[in-house]
């Protein structure tokens, strides 16, 4: 199976990294380790989300239930001090009840503007595919554009921004699955899945440690910075060099995708710019201003599970997405840089 981590065995570093770099990764590593406080056994998850926010993109997280998909999230805001929204997908939600609405106000006869809950840092759309596509295409522009029209009017959204939407494998029953269209939108497909056990039985204790079954409260962690913080690092993540061969190699990846026997659809050109976005962020993350090509090859299951398909002779036979991603990725020469 292919290593989702972002520790490497790298070549040398140049013997200087900026201040801003080396400050970036310490924020990572402390945010990290406060969300190791309370989400136990899913530290590639972690680390997975870490590089998303850096990245400023959005995550489609994939879990059975009870797993902390929303704990995650809400933890996540609470180590930056960032707004959290959060929005129930049923299937009579509608898209004014995501982005907001203007109502005619018959007091002060003016139509007055009611924001949705996409006005957030941190929005977690839970339960996505439980409502129907016009809903689902409301948070398109959202993602995209981080901005929302509202009969007419676009409003922007404050910065930092990051969409996190769940969807439970087991339950398609009543479900709407998502479009490609709006696949390709998420940077990266996180899967969560049960902890090992001896993390299950340290949850399960401090879970039930407090009354009512409230320990593990993600309010309890520390803020490690704010907002602006965040914004700045994403600035830096940005600014992380990747030379041609590295692109070149996110590239072949994808273009592998699209020629490989089994697979009825390819990673797009979104595709590599995606590999490249976090695997920029994995370097900034291990404190350098290079990317790797180990960086690019460990983002290649989260980064690419969603945006390819397997043809139907390949999943009846029981083959798994990410195996067949990780056969692709270890048939692409990795440049020596």
């Amino acid at each position: 199976m292919m290593e989702e981590s972002y520790s490497h065995t790298e070549p040398d570093a140049p013997e200087e990294v900026s201040t801003e770099v080396s400050s970036a990764g310490v924020l990572c590593q402390q945010m990290y380790g406060e969300l190791r406080k309370v989400f136990f056994g899913q530290d590639d998850v972690v680390r997975q989300i870490l590089a998303a926010l850096l990245s400023g993109g959005h995550v489609l997280l994939e879990g059975k239930p009870g797993l902390g998909k929303t704990h995650l999230v809400l933890a996540l805001a609470n180590t930056f001090g960032g707004n959290f929204g959060r929005i129930q997908f049923t299937p009579d939600l509608m898209p004014t009840d995501v982005t907001g609405f203007t109502l005619f106000d018959m007091k002060s006869q003016t139509f007055q503007m009611r924001r949705g809950p996409v006005f957030t840092n941190l929005l977690l759309a839970d339960e996505i595919n439980r409502a129907p596509a016009k809903t689902q295409a409301s948070l398109l522009e959202v993602m995209q554009e981080q901005q929302v029209t509202i009969d007419g009017e676009s409003l922007k959204l404050e910065p930092p921004f990051m969409t996190l939407a769940t969807q439970n494998p087991i339950e398609q029953e009543g479900t709407y699955p998502l479009p490609e269209a709006q696949l390709d939108r998420f940077l990266m497909k996180v899967i969560i899945d049960y902890p090992d056990q001896m993390s299950e039985e340290q949850v399960v204790t401090q879970v039930t440690a407090s009354a009512g079954a409230k320990g593990l409260n993600a309010a309890s962690l520390s803020q490690v910075c704010d907002p602006q913080t965040i914004i700045r690092a994403q600035q830096q993540c940005a600014a992380v060099n990747a030379v041609p061969e590295v692109v070149r190699y996110a590239v072949n990846i994808c273009r592998a995708t699209r020629e490989a026997q089994g697979i009825s659809l390819g990673a797009g050109t979104r595709g590599g710019i995606s590999l490249i976005q976090v695997g920029k962020a994995y370097a900034l993350m291990n404190g350098r201003d290079f990317v790797t090509p180990d960086d690019v090859k460990s983002a290649c299951l989260p980064v690419l599970r969603h945006r390819v398909q397997l043809a139907p002779e390949l999943a009846i036979s029981g083959q798994k997405i990410d195996d067949a991603l990780a056969e692709i990725a270890s048939g692409v020469e990795a440049p020596r840089i």
